[in-house]
């Protein structure tokens, strides 16, 4: 029998380590400050704007996936009914 939130959590953690991989790339990189820090800014913005899509379309899913289940209840209660 799997475990679901195995997979879930092993994919999380290979994201989050591509994350801190990248950002530690930048900060050993020989550039100035000034340049490691703009890039450090635009990494967060667009890891910021990925997060937030991801979230948005995880929330979808739950709502589909809820709305579902309310339906099949629905109907089986009708049936029980009947």
């Amino acid at each position: 029998m799997s475990d679901r939130g195995s997979s879930g959590e092993t994919i999380l953690a290979f994201l989050l380590g591509g994350i801190i991989g990248g950002c530690l790339g930048i900060l050993f990189a020989p550039k100035s400050g000034k340049e490691t820090r703009e890039k450090l800014r635009v990494l967060l913005e667009d890891l910021e704007e990925k997060a937030e899509d991801w979230l948005e379309e995880g929330k979808d899913k739950v709502e589909n996936f809820v709305s579902s289940a309310r339906e099949k209840i629905s109907e089986k209660k009708e049936q029980i009914k009947k």
